[in-house]
């Protein structure tokens, strides 16, 4: 039995996955704010599926941010409390067994590659819009890890041929002013229409008021699916990959994946543009279906 954990800024979600790929079991818990605290919530997570399912299972575990091979520790998180800890060690000491883990992204991005809405593509890109932006490479069924194990994270790139009004950007938590996550995750979105407005709406809200035909609402959709497109050609520029699956909350925008295609030929370097942009197949549980997925077929947990 394959158990996948998907640890989110919001939510830790834990899966049983059978061989086939079918979820048979399934567990929710709050992200904790505390590390100490989500090590605990994790080990809460596989107790109870393992008592649901009724044996041991291996484990895979998509976090935000990479742990860093030469020294162990956590980089690159917007769950803070991760940053410069000792994830995989302190995981595996709590649980008692072998874990693998992964970017998110990464686990997204092999989720919707295998059979997902990119199924049968060469290279894949996997996008995450939600408390974070990220994003995950796919080659020929294989994820791209990087010199660096930071392979794909576009959200930590400055947002694209910005106006005047986009300069400097919002403050990042990695310290840098105006990344691509200050403008097109669910806080950036937020931020943005406050910024315009004056009015601190959910994103929800905000959503909802454009669909009802609120302008202030529109125009702030407006510049979220430009920014998008923009962000989006600058990795088709170097990428060029076949297919760009949508993920995270902000992916279940209606008509999010179709706003963004609209948008790329004024940015992509190319006369055309093949690359599709889609949304996913598995929705919220993609990422935890490709973190169950890091461990091959067969492999049982002792």
């Amino acid at each position: 039995m394959r158990i996948g954990i998907d640890l989110g800024g919001t939510k830790i979600e834990g899966i049983t996955l059978a061989d086939g790929g079918a979820i048979t079991h399934r567990h929710r818990v709050e992200t904790p704010k505390s590390y100490d605290a989500t090590i605990e919530a994790i080990a809460g997570v596989v107790r109870g599926l393992e008592e649901a399912a009724g044996e041991r299972g291996t484990i895979g575990i998509g976090i935000p941010g990479t742990v860093v091979a030469a020294t162990g520790l956590v980089k690159n998180s917007n769950s803070v409390c991760l940053n410069g800890q000792p994830l995989h060690r302190d995981l595996e000491a709590r649980l008692g067994r072998p874990v693998r883990l992964m970017n998110d992204a990464n686990c997204f991005a092999l989720s919707e590659a295998a059979d997902g809405a990119a199924a049968g593509a060469a290279i894949v890109f996997g996008v995450i819009l939600g408390t974070g932006v990220g994003g995950g490479v796919v080659v020929e069924g294989k994820a791209l890890i990087g010199a660096n194990q930071i392979s794909g994270e576009w959200g930590h790139n400055p947002l694209p041929w910005p106006s005047i009004e986009e300069i400097p950007g919002p403050p990042c938590y990695c310290g840098k002013r105006g990344c691509i996550e200050t403008w097109l995750s669910g806080p950036g979105l937020v931020h943005d229409h406050a910024a315009v407005t004056g009015r601190e709406l959910t994103t929800r809200a905000i959503v909802a008021a454009a669909a009802a035909g609120d302008a202030d609402a529109r125009a702030t959709m407006a510049r979220y699916h430009d920014r998008l497109a923009r962000g989006l050609a600058s990795v088709i520029n170097i990428v060029d990959p076949d297919v760009v699956v949508l993920g995270g909350g902000m992916s279940n925008i209606a008509g999010l994946a179709e706003a963004a295609s609209a948008g790329l030929p004024r940015w992509v370097f190319s006369n055309t543009v093949a690359t599709r942009v889609v949304p996913n197949v598995h929705g919220d549980s993609s990422g935890v279906r490709g973190a169950a997925w890091l461990w091959p077929l067969g492999w049982r947990a002792a």
